[in-house]
């Protein structure tokens, strides 16, 4: 698939990151490991230079694991000596950009590895953590006032990227958010009811996209898969039946939406998640659980808000399109890549997920996929307007 990489590739990547942004402009005398480097694992930096095709990132028989392994240690050794000495602050900041832009490459690691593993007919056991068995679970409506409130962030003593800033005032209308992500058992009634074959369901782009995968036309979240009756669902653990009270993941965003209006709901707005998000508790199931599967609500706990599972579990597709807050700046120089020129065509994700580490996400992380992406840990919050 042309959105998941070789884990050779990421592992790569991060260190080509350091190596191009920090060692080639601030190490004097630094010599490059490998002079293909450079364009070989260029993700997406133009103004780098030309990046290798990411559709075929995949056909990389070389360099191999042991020679990425090498070039991992020759960069860390350069930046520790760099590390000794006084650092500017473009220096200081673009390191710190790095470590969080490695944090996002782990969890991709492991989204991508899943994809392998959960399209492989043999479905390979990554880890042999298992899962947690989830009770059932009463979902309930959680009510805000809405009015002008404030979502983003400005002046902050610890790291954000430049696609949550600034802070800035929005009107909210007096809203409702369910307590519990949307649920196995509760996505299967939707599956049942024809919820794939019903164009009314559906916005128009999420219905075309429907009818044109032919073949592999969906019928049920991504790693389902139906036998004699029942469906079944591949972790990184294994394939193993569905669990009903588990929250469902994997889904896109057009199915998403479709399931919230066959509900009669609709996805929150993400200044609405922001928002009912402030008096929660930043704790939930992240990478560090070793579960890498959503468990919810026996580790997700409600914070002052009653509202369970913001907080990692599965990322909690939004209704609004990926676009700059007004005032937005992009980081200075090369990094301005970093977030800004895909502000179009995509939609907000919001709360982190079981393969985030838990240090990365914050009220105000904004994520982003394309409507049809389903390969993340994505998931569904219900939402509708106070009567």
């Amino acid at each position: 698939m042309v959105d998941a990489s070789p884990p050779k590739w990421h592992l790569a990547h991060v260190t080509w990151f350091f190596e191009t942004f920090l060692l080639k402009p601030f190490s004097s005398g630094y010599v490059p490991f490998n002079d293909a480097f450079e364009m070989l694992f260029n993700s997406y930096y133009n103004s780098v230079g030309q990046p290798f095709t990411r559709a075929h990132r995949g056909f990389l028989s070389r360099p191999t694991l042991q020679e990425v392994l090498e070039y991992r240690q020759y960069v860390d050794r350069t930046m520790t000596q760099m590390l000794q000495d006084e650092l500017s602050e473009t220096a200081r900041f673009r390191i710190e950009v790095g470590l969080h832009h490695e944090q996002q490459h782990q969890e991709l690691i492991l989204t991508d590895i899943k994809y392998n593993f959960g399209n492989n007919p043999l479905k390979p056991v990554y880890s042999d953590s298992g899962r947690q068995a989830c009770a059932a679970t009463e979902m309930n409506w959680v009510a805000f006032d809405g009015g002008l409130v404030e979502i983003g962030v400005s002046g902050s003593d610890t790291f954000v990227f430049d696609n949550e800033t600034p802070r800035h005032q929005v009107f909210l209308i007096p809203y409702q958010l369910a307590s519990h992500l949307v649920t196995n058992g509760e996505y299967l009634e939707f599956i049942e009811d024809g919820g794939y074959s019903r164009a009314d369901l559906w916005l128009s782009d999420g219905w075309s996209h429907l009818q044109s995968l032919h073949a592999n036309k969906w019928h049920a979240p991504l790693y389902w898969r139906k036998s004699e009756g029942q469906y079944y669902e591949y972790a990184l653990s294994g394939e193993a039946k569905i669990d009903p009270h588990q929250p469902v993941c994997h889904v896109s965003a057009y199915e998403a939406d479709a399931y919230a209006r066959w509900k009669g709901c609709r996805l929150p707005t993400e200044a609405e998640w922001e928002h009912a998000s402030v008096e929660s508790s930043l704790e939930g199931n992240f990478v560090e659980s070793g579960l890498f599967h959503p468990s919810m609500p026996s580790i997700s706990q409600p914070g002052n808000s009653g509202l369970h599972g913001l907080f990692g579990d599965v990322w909690e597709w939004t209704g609004t399109s990926y676009a700059p807050y007004p005032g937005y700046q992009p980081f200075a120089g090369q990094l301005g890549e970093y977030n800004g020129k895909f502000m179009a065509n995509q939609l907000v994700l919001r709360g982190g997920s079981c393969a985030t580490p838990a240090s990365h996400i914050r009220p105000s992380y904004r994520n982003f996929f394309y409507p049809p992406n389903r390969w993340q840990f994505s998931g569904i919050r219900l939402a509708k307007a106070t009567p």
